[in-house]
């Protein structure tokens, strides 16, 4: 059992992250909110909190990761798994905003807030409030992170990124070599243009110093 985490990210989708430590893959699931706060850029060194849950299967184990930005967060997230009927992965998807807006709407008992959250019915919604309310006000103090500064890649460059690893190429190199191209030529717009203008870089012979 461990409880924190650093690696490199191998790959993100979704509530799904990947990272590589020492050469071993460990897949973490993290809440939507947090998954949005990472890196996108793989060999970018990542460092989450760890809550681990151990599932027995008949004579069989299997461990679960589930990863947040600190230890707050993490805590917050084992204060949802107070609640009887919120499991793990119940917990993972419902918090899926920043802790204090969902630590706000059970103080105040908005269940009609609580049951926009994902997985989250009725019945939950009153459950959750039942159990936390009067209980999580110091979720409500943390501030929100700053949005990421990496600025996301347009959906065409994803169609030129998936024919550049068709093209055997490695995905740190490739995703570099779109994100060059775009900031240089803004004016792209579609993804053959922009396979267009990659061949053109890479085809320009280097000029010796002389």
């Amino acid at each position: 059992m461990f409880s924190r985490i650093e690696g490199r990210l191998v790959e993100r989708e979704g509530e799904r992250v990947m990272l590589d430590v020492g050469g071993l893959g460990y897949e973490i699931l993290v809440p939507l909110c947090v998954a949005e706060k990472l890196p996108t850029e793989p060999g970018t060194p990542v460092r989450l909190e760890i809550y681990s849950v151990l599932s027995l299967e008949q004579k069989s184990g299997r461990f679960s990761y589930y990863g947040f930005s600190n230890s707050v967060e993490r805590a917050f997230f084992e204060a949802l798994l107070g609640v009887s009927s919120i499991g793990p992965r119940s917990a993972v998807r419902a918090f899926s905003v920043p802790m204090n807006k969902i630590a706000a709407a059970i103080e105040r008992g908005d269940h009609t807030f609580l049951k926009t959250l994902p997985g989250i019915g009725q019945q939950k919604a009153r459950d959750i409030v039942a159990k936390l309310q009067g209980k999580v006000a110091r979720f409500l103090l943390i501030q929100e992170a700053p949005e990421p500064t990496t600025k996301r890649m347009p959906d065409f460059a994803d169609e030129a990124l998936a024919v550049l690893l068709q093209l055997e190429y490695r995905r740190q190199e490739a995703e570099k070599m779109l994100r060059d191209v775009l900031a240089a030529r803004p004016e792209i717009e579609d993804a053959e243009r922009l396979l267009a203008a990659i061949y053109e870089r890479r085809s320009v012979p280097t000029v010796a110093p002389s």
